[in-house]
């Protein structure tokens, strides 16, 4: 059996034409997750004690801290949980055992905001838009592409 040249090149034409598109748009479920994030975060906020920044970003104090505030460029020292907006946790400094220090300028902008909202001692719960986070590329295996996340964050030290 024989394929004609024209067939050939239009077949070829319209695969290039759908990988084309498919690059262009977003995936589904990072869709899916931007509106899941938008609806969660809009309801959030009519939670008592959950308050919000100019950002998006929303925090609920669970322990006040009585120390210094950190400012954006300084080193810390925290323990945290990462989790899903459905509950699923996948990043938990409380689970390997030990804190986490880390600059602020290495994490996603989120938690620079937040982090600068706690002193010292502090436990918040922060609510991040996925702009907030980790955007569009998602990240890793565990947080897919424009999900926002929810973070127990726990000061302990400015370093």
């Amino acid at each position: 059996m024989r394929i004609s040249p024209y067939l050939l090149v239009t077949l070829v034409v319209l695969l290039f034409c759908g990988l084309a598109l498919h690059t262009l748009t977003k995936s589904p479920s990072g869709e899916a997750n931007r509106v899941a994030g938008e609806t969660f975060l809009a309801n959030n906020a009519k939670q008592e004690g959950v308050k919000a920044t100019p950002s998006g970003l929303q925090y609920q104090i669970l322990t006040e801290g009585a120390g210094e505030r950190p400012v954006a460029t300084d080193k810390i020292t925290v323990h945290y949980q990462g989790s899903t907006l459905d509950g699923d946790i996948f990043d938990s400094s409380y689970n390997r055992g030990h804190p986490l220090t880390i600059s602020l300028t290495n994490v996603i902008l989120g938690w620079t905001e937040g982090l600068q909202l706690m002193r010292t001692g502090a436990k918040y719960r922060l609510f991040i838009p996925s702009e907030l986070a980790y955007g569009s590329q998602g990240a890793g295996t565990d947080i897919e592409p424009d999900a926002s996340l929810i973070f127990d964050v726990e000061l302990i030290r400015i370093h």
